[in-house]
């Protein structure tokens, strides 16, 4: 398990990479919107590898660097892909980063990710504004010694996906002319896709959309005190929804169709996001 002083000794790795650049938001991009990182002003791009204890991007559609920098007059620090349970890391060793993020001074979190559709009103390449979210029986990062530094021991989720945040993203999305839907993920490690009795299962207890990520760094995000504001590209229909298998391939081509249209809703949202006070870039 990791401590407080691994934290600290990755921290300190990035402050000598960035200098005196203070990051407010951590910006992690999922499969499909990795290449908004390219967007970013004065890049310093550090790859997850030079990190002590930072795991590494194994899945080919992550490029896994940190890239930190300017996007929408807001100072941030970018995951240009992420990592995952399936990888075989822990659950906190994929939250590694977010708490890394707020040693740096990272206030706020958006996170994306490539998701199936599991509600039938939905379709291929809609945007899910993320509402909630499930996690049965899967790993969880605060399993294990409390780190006081980063937060309590026992960790309020009534307000996971800051509602303030959310009716920012509603507006953005109407400012817009974009569709946005509005849901609750639902959480499965993978590496598998799920069955089609799986995805009944997930639509019965609440599930809007599914996906193997997000969960594990947004729970850490809660626990440390970051406000989250979270999307899904629905890159496929989920098990059973539809006569066809999937198709290898289907996510990363769904992903490319409609990243234009889901990076600028990212950047909108980015610059919506309440500057921190004078007494907050303090602390």
């Amino acid at each position: 398990m990791l401590n407080y002083e691994d934290y600290c000794q990755a921290a300190d790795l990035l402050r000598s990479r960035i200098g005196g650049f203070s990051p407010e938001v951590l910006l992690i991009l999922g499969t499909g919107i990795g290449y908004l990182a390219e967007s970013i002003e004065d890049p310093v791009v550090v790859p997850y590898r030079e990190v002590p204890h930072m795991p590494v991007s194994t899945a080919s559609s992550h490029a896994g660097n940190f890239v930190f920098g300017r996007l929408a007059g807001r100072c941030i620090m970018a995951m240009q892909g992420r990592v995952h349970i399936y990888e075989g890391y822990t659950a906190e060793q994929v939250a590694f980063p977010v708490r890394l993020a707020r040693l740096l001074g990272c206030r706020d979190m958006i996170v994306t990710n490539a998701a199936g559709a599991v509600n039938y009103n939905y379709r291929v390449g809609d945007i899910m504004l993320i509402s909630d979210q499930i996690r049965l029986f899967d790993p969880d990062p605060l399993i294990g010694p409390n780190i006081p530094q980063f937060g309590d021991r026992w960790c309020d989720m009534s307000d996971v996906y800051c509602a303030q945040y959310r009716e920012l993203a509603r507006q953005a999305a109407c400012d817009m002319g974009i569709q946005l839907r509005e849901g609750v993920y639902f959480y499965f490690t993978g590496p598998q896709f799920e069955t089609p009795a799986e995805i009944r299962a997930a639509r019965i207890l609440g599930g809007d959309a599914i996906g193997m990520s997000t969960v594990p760094e947004v729970i850490a995000a809660v626990h440390c005190g970051l406000k989250v504001l979270g999307f899904s590209l629905l890159t496929n229909m989920a098990a059973g929804m539809v006569k066809t298998a999937y198709v290898p391939g289907e996510v990363s081509r769904t992903a490319e169709s409609v990243k234009d249209t889901f990076c600028a809703l990212v950047t909108s949202c980015l610059s919506r996001l309440p500057q921190p006070s004078a007494s907050t870039e303090r602390s």
